[in-house]
């Protein structure tokens, strides 16, 4: 009832999950992650504790394929779950059992492990694997994982439609203000296009969450700088300086993620004269 990738970041420092089903609010039950230590996708009738047993058995240093035989053996109705795991290093590892309704199973190689069942068929995984194989190593993995999720939507994807999908990536740190270790956690719950909606959601989390190029910040002086000033009067946001008035304002358009002092990134500059 389900397609996922499971996947680990070129660098190795993210793991993360795009998954998609005809099924109720997926993101609710398959993914599991663990900054620096791995990442799950339980589905087929989902055994939810695969997801803090399989990150327990990372946790310890087995790797992929022995949490997946670990999960499995210990599990009586393995014979209708499908999982998907990969680690901190090496490659995934996946696991489709017999009893699983077809068009069922996986593909799995170094940092990846891709699995799906009621599918329209094995073109659904091995477009989600070139997909992935194609993406740039240097591109976020929240990108990455959401062109193969897409290749696989557009291959056919689950049999019966559509309804859910949901991306989640973890990296230590890097979560919102450098308290938490995620870096994204977005679902669509229940939609008649679940891609193209969790793609828009990726947009807005990467504008509102993301952090500045510093290759593309402007120095606030001269000319853009009395240009800021006066629209932060504007909209009410005198601070003691041009950063604190900017900051202000950031802070309600929840843009507070992308505040350089000194500087403005230019998505911010766009929103501000937006407003």
């Amino acid at each position: 009832m389900t397609f996922s990738i499971v996947a680990r970041s070129a660098d190795g420092q993210a793991h993360g999950i795009a998954v998609a089903s005809k099924f109720l609010a997926v993101g609710a039950a398959v993914p599991a992650a663990e900054a620096e230590i791995g990442a799950v996708a339980t589905q087929s009738y989902a055994n939810l504790a695969y997801r803090p047993q399989a990150l327990a058995l990372l946790r310890t240093g087995v790797d992929a394929a022995g949490v997946v035989a670990g999960l499995t053996a210990a599990d009586d109705g393995r014979a209708q779950r499908q999982v998907g795991v990969v680690g901190a290093t090496g490659d995934g590892a996946t696991f489709t059992g017999d009893g699983c309704h077809d068009w069922a199973g996986g593909v799995t190689g170094d940092g990846y492990a891709i699995q799906g069942n009621i599918l329209v068929g094995p073109q659904v995984v091995e477009a989600m694997e070139a997909a992935w194989l194609a993406s740039d190593p240097a591109a976020p993995l929240a990108r990455r994982l959401l062109a193969a999720l897409a290749a696989g939507d557009e291959a056919g994807g689950d049999k019966r439609g559509r309804q859910s999908a949901a991306l989640l990536v973890v990296a230590r740190g890097q979560g919102y203000g450098g308290t938490s270790d995620v870096v994204a956690d977005l679902r669509v719950d229940d939609h008649a296009q679940p891609l193209p909606e969790l793609a828009r959601l990726l947009d807005m989390h990467e504008l509102l969450f993301g952090k500045p190029d510093p290759a593309t910040l402007l120095a606030l002086d001269g000319p853009l700088a009395a240009e800021v000033r006066g629209r932060l009067v504007a909209a009410g946001h005198e601070g003691a300086s041009l950063d604190d008035a900017l900051a202000s304002w950031a802070g309600v358009e929840n843009l507070e993620e992308r505040m350089v002092p000194g500087k403005i990134d230019p998505l911010v500059l766009a929103h501000l004269r937006g407003s």
